[in-house]
């Protein structure tokens, strides 16, 4: 049974959209998901699922967290070869807590990816790689006009950011 990473965007964060961990669990497990775990309280959870339930997990899992605690976050999910993968193209040369990742539910358009400006945010960086941006926030993530409000508005689609050291541990959970 295939492996699978979920990312909720804009859970537990300043007071808002509270969801335990625990809830997460088990809304994961009455959908028919197995071997659930979860990590910090961002919203990340790993499990296992059959191939033909993952398509129609994520909006699942959506209407579930609304039904149960009144709010509707966006689900993205990602195989372990995906994660894999961003783990080993990440273009900015040792990933440390400067590094962060972007996932998008969808990959972008060539137009979109071309709205993309280099040069607004420097000393911060970025490259979009399919359905992840690179994120390199040498002074730190927290005074960065960089944000997900901008990649979602130029990019035409939903974003939901983890920082490197996350990225590795959901991975390495994944793993086994």
């Amino acid at each position: 049974m295939p492996r699978f990473a979920l990312l909720l965007r804009g859970v537990n964060v300043g007071g808002r959209n509270r969801l335990p961990m625990r809830d997460l669990a088990t809304i994961l497990t009455e959908l028919g998901c197995s071997s659930v775990a979860t990590y910090i309280q961002s919203g990340n959870a790993v499990f296992d699922v059959p191939a033909r339930a993952a398509k129609a997990l994520p909006e699942a899992v959506s209407a579930a967290i609304d039904a149960r605690l009144g709010f509707r976050p966006t689900v993205t999910l990602r195989t372990r070869e995906e994660l894999d993968s961003v783990l080993a193209n990440c273009p900015f040369a040792a990933p440390s807590a400067s590094v962060h990742v972007a996932f998008l539910l969808a990959p972008p358009t060539a137009d979109a990816l071309a709205a993309l400006d280099p040069e607004r945010f420097a000393p911060d960086a970025f490259a979009v790689r399919g359905r992840e941006v690179y994120l390199h926030y040498p002074n730190g993530l927290a005074r960065s006009k960089l944000t997900n409000d901008y990649l979602d508005r130029t990019l035409r689609t939903t974003s939901t950011v983890r920082n490197w050291r996350t990225v590795e541990t959901l991975a390495s959970m994944l793993a086994g």
